[in-house]
């Protein structure tokens, strides 16, 4: 069983918390831990062995933690996701495949692609694929998407090389739970074309972000990130080649993490407790 708390710091806190679980008989197994002094914020996630009467244990931690402590006792053990894509595949190919061998860390509920270039992969691992076209804004198309949403139990949504800004009112349907991946070390080259920015500037390291989606175009709070080198020979063309295995890899990581609570966010910032 998973239990994540973030609250206010205060002296003592991982002996209440320790203290209170051996009384009801919860072995913990890992525990991890972070303070931000600068905010007097702590965070912990534990993995404890599970015991009859654990339906009680949330609030009994709360009525032991500083008011306003934020407490969850085994989340979703496995995520719902759902993937949003346009028309590049290796994001959505790693997560398919990740998918079928269970080692995602969530079950794919369905794929809705703007274009219909990825239907074909999507279905061979029999995932239901929603084509929702954005060329005519009359027809609504973050409404067709809410409305498929609306039909799958999720937990996340995954923008697999979803290359559509969300407007407000779509993103605010689902706080903290869109996941992007943004082909630019960020907060450099944010927005359209971060690729043929980085060539023209002549950068000598290339990288990938995945992060929250919040209103702020490619600023929401950041998971995960890497970088690889680039020299003088790269073209733009040569930069988007080589950033495919990147933004791969770092998207792999961040959902990794989110689908095991290991992310707590506040301000515009998280804390990954690996």
């Amino acid at each position: 069983m998973v239990i994540v708390i973030q609250c206010t710091d205060q002296v003592g806190l991982v002996a209440k918390i320790s203290g209170l679980l051996a009384e009801k008989k919860f072995n913990i197994v890992s525990m991890h831990e972070y303070v931000d002094n600068g905010e007097n914020l702590f965070f912990m996630r534990l993995e404890v062995v599970n015991e009859p009467g654990s339906e009680l244990l949330g609030q009994q931690l709360r009525d032991l933690l500083p008011a306003g402590a934020l407490v969850k006792v085994n989340p979703n053990p496995e995520k719902k996701a759902i993937v949003l894509v346009t028309k590049e595949y290796h994001c959505l190919a790693d997560i398919l495949v990740r998918n079928h061998f269970k080692t995602l860390g969530a079950s794919v509920q369905c794929v809705i692609g703007n274009y219909t270039h990825l239907e074909d992969i999507t279905k061979r691992f029999d995932i239901p694929f929603y084509h929702v076209p954005f060329g005519d804004p009359a027809t609504n198309p973050e409404k067709q998407m809410l409305d498929i949403i609306s039909g799958y139990e999720h937990d996340y949504l995954v923008l697999a090389k979803f290359m559509r800004v969300l407007s407000p009112d779509f993103v605010g349907h689902f706080p903290n739970q869109i996941v992007n991946i943004h082909h630019s070390f960020l907060p450099a080259f944010a927005g359209a074309n971060p690729y043929r920015q980085a060539y023209e500037r002549g950068v000598k390291l290339i990288g990938a972000t995945a992060h929250f989606v919040t209103n702020d175009l490619d600023e929401g709070p950041i998971i995960a990130q890497q970088i690889i080198s680039a020299d003088h020979s790269l073209t733009a063309a040569g930069m988007v080649k080589a950033g495919k295995e990147i933004e791969t890899a770092v998207l792999a990581k961040a959902l990794r993490v989110v689908f095991d609570d290991r992310v707590f966010i506040y301000k515009n910032k998280t804390v990954v407790l690996e």
